[in-house]
């Protein structure tokens, strides 16, 4: 099993800011989530939250279960030390992930509270950053 976790306003995908996140549905994204599981032989549980609480829970839930992560943060990415906290307590692989690339957007966006907690980042590859991380987290996976 892998868990997807995507923070605020990500379930707005599609009507959100298109020029910047595209014109797919959150929907979508949890399909292509899905989909790319099964093609990997994993189960793939793709979420949502716009509650910090909630996010946290999911990740200590994965902690707990030592079940890998795939997260995009989405704002809780610049300023979340509750969020950071939780996923330094991880026991699996947890990937960040973001659509855009934050590095070439506002300067606000271009820091992680969370990078140094993950085992990696993928950024800017639209919804195939997902994809991405989920090869990466079932190549670890075969290798640990």
């Amino acid at each position: 099993m892998i868990l997807v976790l995507n923070g605020p306003n990500l379930g707005r995908l599609g009507v959100r800011e298109p020029d910047v996140y595209g014109a797919e549905t959150f929907e979508d994204l949890a399909t292509l989530c899905r989909d790319t599981g099964r093609k990997l032989g994993e189960h793939v549980e793709v979420r949502q939250t716009d509650d910090e609480a909630e996010l946290i829970g999911w990740i200590h839930e994965a902690c707990d279960g030592r079940i890998p992560v795939v997260l995009n943060p989405a704002a809780f990415t610049h300023y979340s030390y509750a969020l950071r906290d939780a996923i330094a307590q991880r026991t699996a692989p947890l990937v960040e992930v973001h659509i855009s690339n934050p590095a070439a957007r506002e300067g606000f966006r271009h820091t992680s509270v969370v990078a140094g907690v993950a085992t990696g980042t993928i950024a800017g590859f639209g919804l195939q950053s997902y994809v991405l991380a989920l090869h990466a987290i079932a190549e670890m996976k075969t290798t640990s």
